[in-house]
């Protein structure tokens, strides 16, 4: 989550084919397949999964890259170590897939087959630079797929890789065609950091498992927190309930993770949603139940989008809908999507079906 600049290193893009290969049931007719395949960035090979749907030989497809959420998330939108494995990226290829549209998907730095790669020595010293570049090598071999079509290349984030795709639609050639912000990150990250916080406070106060005071006391201390680490200075947790240490200690009081949020809090996204490339066709997607993006926070967004001359469908609020898209009552590691957000999906991606 940091900042991107423009990047100018070399990234080289080595792809390595490996898994099921492309079969045919006639000469020249390619089946539906998934290919496990790796490339080369920084040092580091990348491995995820590409779905190339079934197709007419020399046929060239919409193509799109997917990007995880925060956190060791991992191609398939799960975090097995945290025990939430709820295949929100990998259900998505298939709605796709049945679109015919090929995607990729890769485990991320710190995530999955990838690990830590260049970084295991080091890994403090990972900004939200090198996911960013990593998320661009990985559309530039995409791109580079003998099925896709380099007109049509498309850029699917879901929460913080919502931000990743403003991020990398930015940064790539050819601009991609279409970007879907799923849950999208709409704030600097501690902003959300702070609204999260008071509404879990809220709540709690609300059950009288915490009183009003305490609930103020401690939004107080993580508001000091913020504005310290913004500062530069060591934030402190005094005056915050245990629970509340717990909840903000991976982002506000960890030195291995101090200059990734640095960075990505650096990074507002309404401001680099102002520089989309006019009619890219743009769908938001904000579920009235998300208690990590919550809908109060989505209009800057949508408002930068509509200001850039972003194509539509645009925003769709999702109703019952949380950050996982899932309906209420779905435990967060079921591996289903709600049908309002099937059916958004749909229509942002009907322009580019096979």
């Amino acid at each position: 989550m940091s900042r991107v600049m423009r990047l100018t290193l070399a990234v080289a893009v080595c792809a390595v084919l490996t898994g099921c290969g492309t079969a045919a049931t006639s000469p020249g007719q390619p089946v539906a397949s998934e290919q496990n395949v790796s490339f080369a960035v920084d040092g580091t090979t990348t491995y995820g999964t590409l779905d190339i749907p079934a197709h007419r030989a020399g046929q060239r497809l919409a193509a799109a890259l997917l990007l995880a959420g925060s956190g060791p998330t991992d191609r398939n939108g799960d975090d097995p170590g945290a025990g939430v494995e709820p295949h929100t990226l990998q259900l998505i290829a298939g709605v796709l897939g049945r679109y015919g549209i090929m995607t990729l998907r890769f485990d991320k730095y710190f995530s999955g087959q990838t690990g830590s790669g260049a970084y295991a020595g080091d890994p403090g010293s990972i900004t939200l630079a090198a996911f960013i570049h990593q998320a661009d090598a990985a559309y530039g071999f995409l791109k580079s797929q003998p099925a896709a079509d380099p007109k049509r290349l498309l850029v699917v984030g879901h929460s913080e890789g919502g931000m990743y795709a403003l991020l990398v639609a930015s940064s790539v050639t050819p601009r991609p065609a279409g970007l879907a912000l799923l849950e999208p990150q709409d704030e600097r990250l501690l902003s959300l950091v702070q609204l999260q916080t008071d509404e879990q406070l809220n709540a709690e106060a609300a059950q009288f498992a915490i009183s009003d005071a305490d609930a103020e006391q401690n939004a107080a201390a993580v508001k000091n927190a913020i504005a310290a680490f913004r500062a530069g200075r060591h934030p402190a947790a005094g005056g915050m309930l245990p629970q509340v240490v717990r909840s903000v200690s991976s982002i506000l009081f960890s030195p291995v993770n101090a200059a990734y949020v640095r960075s990505d809090d650096d990074v507002y996204p309404p401001s680099r949603a102002e520089g989309l490339a006019a009619g890219t066709r743009v769908l938001v997607t904000d579920g009235t139940a998300d208690t990590n993006v919550p809908p109060s926070t989505i209009g800057p967004l949508v408002t930068a989008l509509r200001q850039a001359r972003a194509a539509g469908p645009g925003l769709r609020m999702l109703p019952d809908v949380d950050h996982f898209l899932h309906l209420p009552g779905t435990a967060p590691d079921d591996q289903v999507l709600a049908p309002a957000f099937t059916a958004a999906l749909r229509a942002w991606a009907s322009p580019y079906r096979a």
